[in-house]
Order: C-alpha cells, then sequence, then structure tokens
C-alpha cells in the first residue's frame, strides 16, 4: 500500500471547526493567520483581556503547522559558529535563549490549560552524517566547534563519541522537547472562544486598511486598533497595506519533505536527532506504546527549484531504510520554510499598528510561538528583550555592535535568564540527597531542597525582596539572589536580606 499523503499530524488529530464571518465586527485586535503564531498571540492576549478575531483563510492550523516535523528544540537552525561569526557572540546567545523561551510558554500554556499533547522533554542530538564517507572530518570539526562555542556561551552541551542510533560523533543537548502540534493547538483553541474573542475560518483578509483601520474579509470588515499578521508569508493578499514588496525580497521560500514510519518498539532512543549535513537530515522518535514512531525529512530546496518531487521522497526513503531497515512508512509529506536574507526572523511593527512574524527557519515551532509572545507584548506595550534584535526593519547587526544586556538594561540580568528557562528539571527524581535545585513543578519555578536524610523541601524560588529567582549555592548549602544578594536556608527561612521574609514554603508529599 503506498503511503497516505497527508501528513501522520493531520491523520492523527483533530482541530474544532468554526464558522465564516457574516457581519462586520469591532475588536481590539485582529490576528491573520490561524497556525502557532496566531493561536499562541490569540491566546496570551485574551488571557490579558484583549478582545480578539483570529481569522483564517482556510481552517485552523491547516497548512504550515499541520505540515511539521514539531522539533521542540532551541537550538537554531544556523548553527552557532555562523551566528557568532556574523552578529557576535551575544546574538548567537541571545537566539538559544529566544528558543528556551519559547519552549518554556508552550510548557506553561499545557500545564495551565491541561492540554494532552504528547508533550514530553527529550534530549536533542547534532551529529555526523550516517556514512558521511570522506567529509567525516570536516564533520566532526564542525560538531567539535559548535559543543565548545555552546559550553562558551553558557549553554549544556554534552560531547559523544558516538550518538544513538547513528553511531557517530555528536552533541547532547539536555532538555528539547516533542508534542503534537495539532492537539497543542486544540488545546489553545477551545480556550479561545468568548469574552469578546471569535475565531473564523474561510475568511480571508484581503486587505488592511489604515484609515480608520481595518482588516477586509471580502465584503465584511472588521475594525480593530491592532493587527497581527501570523500568516507564513506575511504578504499574500494584503496588498500595499504591508509595503509587501519591500518585504518580499527579504525572504527565501524553501521546501522540505517528511516521512512517518512505525518501528519495533526501542529500536530507536526517544529523542530528536539532526546532522551536519547541507541541507541537513532530521528525525524525531516517540515511543507510542506498543511501538516507536519516527519522522524523518530533509532533501530541502527552494521552491520550485525541484520538479522531481518523487526522486526527493526515494532519496530520503533509501537514506531512512539504510539506518532503520525495520521501518514500516505509512506517510509521506512536504511542508515549506521561510529563511531571511540575514538568517534571523521579522517578528515586530512593520507599520503602525500592523505586526509581522515570519521567516523562522526549520524551527518554527518555537519561533512562531516567540511571534505570538512578541505580538502580544506590542498590543500590550510591553517591551520585550528580542524586540530589537529581531525588528523586521533592522540592519544587519554585525559582530559585537548589539548588546543583549544593555539594549535591555530594564530587565535586571538575572531575572531575565531565569524568566527564559532557569529551572534545572521538573521531577523530583532529579534531586539528590544534599542537593538544591529550581525545578518546574506545575508550571511554577520551585527551590527544592532534599536533606542527607531524604526529607525534601519545597519553596517558592521566587525572592521575597525583588521577585528575582534564586539559586542554589552548593558550598554554603544556602539559596542565594543573585539580583541584590538575600540569602535563605535551604528550608525558606531568611540569612541575610535585604530581603526580611523567608521563601514562601509549599507543602510536599514525597
Amino acid at each position: 500500500m503506498a503511503p497516505d499523503t497527508t501528513s501522520y499530524w493531520q491523520a492523527s488529530a483533530s482541530l474544532p471547526k468554526f464558522p465564516a464571518l457574516a457581519s462586520d465586527l469591532n475588536v481590539h485586535v485582529c490576528v491573520i493567520g490561524a497556525g502557532i503564531t496566531g493561536i499562541t498571540a490569540a491566546a496570551l492576549l485574551k488571557r490579558a483581556g484583549v478582545s480578539v478575531a483570529l481569522i483564517d483563510r482556510g481552517h485552523c492550523g491547516g497548512v504550515d503547522t499541520s505540515h511539521t516535523t514539531a522539533h521542540v528544540t532551541h537550538v537554531y537552525d544556523i548553527g552557532l559558529a555562523e551566528l557568532q561569526q556574523s552578529f557576535g557572540p551575544e546574538v548567537a546567545r541571545a537566539v538559544w535563549h529566544a528558543g528556551i523561551a519559547a519552549i518554556d510558554q508552550i510548557d506553561t500554556n499545557i500545564r495551565t490549560g491541561g492540554i494532552e499533547c504528547d508533550f514530553r522533554w527529550v534530549p536533542g542530538y547534532l551529529h555526523v552524517p550516517f556514512k558521511a564517507g570522506e567529509k567525516t572530518s570536516q564533520h566532526v570539526k564542525t560538531i567539535a566547534d559548535e559543543g565548545r562555542i555552546a559550553r562558551e556561551l553558557g549553554f549544556r552541551a554534552e560531547a559523544l563519541e558516538r550518538v544513538p542510533c547513528f553511531e557517530t560523533a555528536g552533541l547532547r543537548f539536555p532538555r528539547q522537547a516533542l508534542f503534537h502540534p495539532l492537539k497543542y493547538l486544540a488545546g489553545l483553541l477551545a480556550q479561545l472562544p468568548g469574552d469578546g474573542c471569535e475565531i473564523f475560518e474561510q475568511s480571508a483578509a484581503t486587505e488592511i486598511e489604515t484609515e480608520p483601520l481595518a482588516v477586509r474579509v471580502g465584503e465584511h470588515r472588521i475594525r480593530c486598533r491592532h493587527v497581527i499578521v501570523a500568516t507564513h508569508n506575511p504578504v499574500t493578499g494584503l496588498g500595499g497595506g504591508l509595503r509587501a514588496n519591500l518585504l518580499q525580497t527579504k525572504l527565501s521560500l524553501y521546501q522540505t519533505y517528511a516521512i512517518g514510519a512505525r518501528l519495533p518498539l526501542g529500536t530507536i532512543p526517544e529523542a530528536a536527532y539532526w546532522d551536519t549535513a547541507d541541507p541537513y537530515n532530521y528525525l524525531r522518535v516517540e515511543h507510542r506504546g506498543s511501538y516507536d514512531y519516527a519522522i524523518y525529512g530533509g532533501e530541502d530546496h527552494k521552491t520550485g527549484h525541484e520538479t522531481d518531487t518523487a526522486a526527493s521522497f526515494a532519496r530520503l526513503e533509501r537514506r531512512f531504510h539504510a539506518f532503520a531497515p525495520q521501518v514500516t512508512i505509512d506517510h509521506r509529506w512536504s511542508g515549506q520554510f521561510i529563511e531571511s536574507n540575514d538568517g534571523l526572523p521579522f517578528i515586530g511593527q512593520f507599520d503602525e499598528h500592523v505586526f509581522v512574524s515570519t521567516a523562522y527557519s526549520g524551527n518554527g515551532m518555537t519561533m512562531g510561538t516567540l511571534g505570538g509572545m512578541m505580538a502580544a507584548d506590542a498590543v500590550l506595550h510591553r517591551k520585550n528583550p528580542w524586540q530589537e534584535l529581531f525588528d523586521p526593519h533592522r540592519k544587519k547587526v554585525f559582530g559585537g555592535a548589539w548588546d543583549f544586556i544593555k539594549e535591555n538594561a530594564e530587565y535586571p540580568f538575572y531575572l531575565l535568564r531565569d524568566w527564559i528557562g532557569g529551572a534545572e528539571g521538573d521531577s523530583l527524581a532529579e534531586l539528590d540527597r544534599g542537593q538544591g535545585k529550581v525545578l518546574k513543578i506545575d508550571g511554577k519555578k520551585v527551590a527544592a531542597h532534599r536533606d542527607e536524610n531524604g526529607k525534601v523541601t519545597l519553596c517558592s524560588a521566587v525572592c521575597t525582596h525583588m521577585q528575582c529567582i534564586v539559586s542554589w549555592n552548593n558550598a554554603e548549602q544556602t539559596w542565594d539572589c543573585p539580583c541584590h544578594g538575600s540569602r535563605f536556608k535551604p528550608t525558606g527561612e531568611v540569612i541575610s536580606g535585604p530581603a526580611d521574609e523567608p521563601l514562601e514554603r509549599i507543602d510536599s508529599t514525597a
């Protein structure tokens, strides 16, 4: 039987249906495009009490989000060595921090919304290509450089002589993730309607009118104060309102191919994998009860530059069978991604009240989520740490010219650092005797300590002075605040100020 040509996600989950726009409407924000960016922005804005109309020319999640391979990783498509050479170490660090922030937001959305979407934390492996041949030494050097720079910039990257499955040299990045993107979006969509928020499908935006601001949908208008353009390609169908031609010259569209297949349980460890080939190959494996399910992709090329798509799938299948001969292929599909002229996303204000978000390269799940976060911040007049870096009107930032910390002086560095992923785990099982860690439990940062007798004490990780996140001082066995120096006992009592209240205790059954 020939493989199903719909994506695995579309075949294994469904999204709710919504009506077409049938009348004029007045809201605070109109979001055009109901993929991961638009739905994330709408969800965050509704939580903030903002009225939103979310519209899509087809069905929610029906195009690019449903054709992803759903790697959820902070490791950006462009390697750290290239990022650092082109933009400097602060930009390279900030781009990876952006991915961490997005994963943190996805995790928070899932926990607070009780969304069942097969989310799991997994390691990510960057590795030398399988059977790299005469270019092996070149790929090994790339791996070594990426690992060194990652560690210099403060990220965890474990060098391995043999990566699981491929048995080639590589790097292991902990706390990457996998999920089912359509199940995740279905959970967010279920929370949206009501309290001034509405969703409309089969409602293509045909024009953005500026005086007064409104989005034309056929013969109807959605009048609003802000427009968020969260379509994959932000110029489609919107005429001159976005100065379309100018933005389009900065974008390049690419095609990628994916294969879904069953594997005998335990054949390949559950994880995300990608190699250093150009274009690179990528694999994700997850346990599905009685079997494993793998999605393998690659063969990227500029859209329209390859007419024999059957040959692209055939090459991909041959490589897949070479390292996993037991696979049973049941799905194959293609997707599209966009790259910018300098390799970084375009996320920000394009016109006075129009926000765009595009050019995520191969990091659609993380950068798409970040786009939704940044769009919500823009509407709510909150400065975002990546606002200037990803500005659609930016001039290219050359090495060392952009200081992430200086540009965000109002964000205390340690507070920002912990906002974008200060947790060291999400389970008390990761806590040894005599050890303290900041864990993320039920969506909250928790200062967890296990004494030598095995008793666990849980406190809020938020310092009672200025709400920074404490960190564990292993030498002194204390919780220390990196912002202003307050210190606390493992059980939360104040040792020294400026804090004068203990860390809030949290009940523990451990």
